[in-house]
């Protein structure tokens, strides 16, 4: 067993280049999602994992004051980086892992799957990751605004990649009232992909007002009725796409309009798990014989 200790949020990513010295880094510096890949997946669920997009920690405006009610206030969330779909899971992904396909529209590899709550959503996660040995999540709200706004490369456009909605999104104006293949509009800053439109995306948290102050990794309440959705749907109307917009429902409801995608942390890879401590984190990593060591990046 190898026993890490990481003193503070900032050195994960410096303890991935450890690890993958000369591979965990792309040309542009950032951690590559290959470094991540493993023989255990295939086909669709190595997908997942392959198409993963690195969003470099950063602090924006949360939210938009002239939106919706719970909308306000505009407040500065500082985020660390991650990784996020590149797209939405797709039926075939679902149906690799889960064995079903619970999507009213069926019969379409890659378009979103949908039809699915919060609650099965979590169950799908647990697989994942037993298959995977990562640690597959999803996003939290903030994470979620933030990678849909362009993260530290966003040009403040009110959808996902743009001002025109039909440029970037499926919604009700062109959809034929259907999901589309993921992919087919215009990616945003980051290369993501549907992130307004198609299906509307669960977050993490449960849904609560946003705080006035100034937010670090902000993860929502700790309990609720509702969990919060993002992005619209090929259902719904322009105004739902927009980036800052926020829908809630219960964690056990399936709509024909409600899908996701996911998020996995730098530091979540190997089959070894981090267990934050009084002293920073902890790192265990299983298939090390007897060796037992202790590291302190500094």
């Amino acid at each position: 067993m190898l026993l890490v200790a990481l003193p503070c949020s900032a050195q994960k990513k410096r303890f991935f280049d450890f690890l993958f010295p000369g591979k965990a880094k792309t040309e542009t510096g950032k951690p590559d999602s290959s470094a991540l890949s493993t023989d255990s997946t295939r086909v669709s669920t190595h997908n997942l994992i392959s198409d993963m997009i690195y969003v470099e920690g950063g602090t924006f405006d949360m939210g938009k004051n002239d939106g919706q009610y719970d909308e306000k206030p505009i407040h500065a969330v500082t985020i660390s980086g991650f990784y996020i779909g590149k797209y939405e899971v797709t039926q075939s992904q679902w149906r690799e892992v889960m064995g079903n396909d619970p999507s009213f529209i069926r019969k379409c590899d890659h378009c979103p799957v949908e039809q699915v709550s919060w609650n099965d959503v979590q169950d799908f996660i647990q697989k994942l990751n037993q298959i995977t040995r990562k640690t597959f999540r999803l996003p939290t709200e903030a994470e979620w605004e933030y990678a849909a706004s362009g993260g530290n490369k966003s040009r403040k456009y009110t959808y996902s990649g743009g001002n025109s909605v039909g440029d970037v999104a499926w919604f009700n104006n062109n959809s034929d009232f259907k999901t589309h293949p993921v992919g087919q509009k215009t990616p945003n800053e980051l290369g993501l992909f549907d992130m307004s439109g198609n299906v509307w995306e669960w977050c993490s948290d449960w849904y609560g007002p946003y705080a006035k102050d100034p937010q670090t990794d902000p993860a929502g309440p700790a309990e609720g009725a509702y969990r919060v959705l993002r992005g619209g749907s090929w259902n719904g109307v322009a105004q739902g796409c927009r980036v800052s917009n926020r829908i809630i429902n219960y964690p056990a409801t399936r709509y024909r309009y409600q899908g996701f995608r996911l998020v996995m942390d730098p530091w979540a890879f190997l089959n070894g798990n981090f267990l934050q401590t009084d002293n920073g984190f902890e790192l265990s990593i299983n298939g090390m014989n007897s060796l037992k060591k202790v590291i302190t990046i500094r």
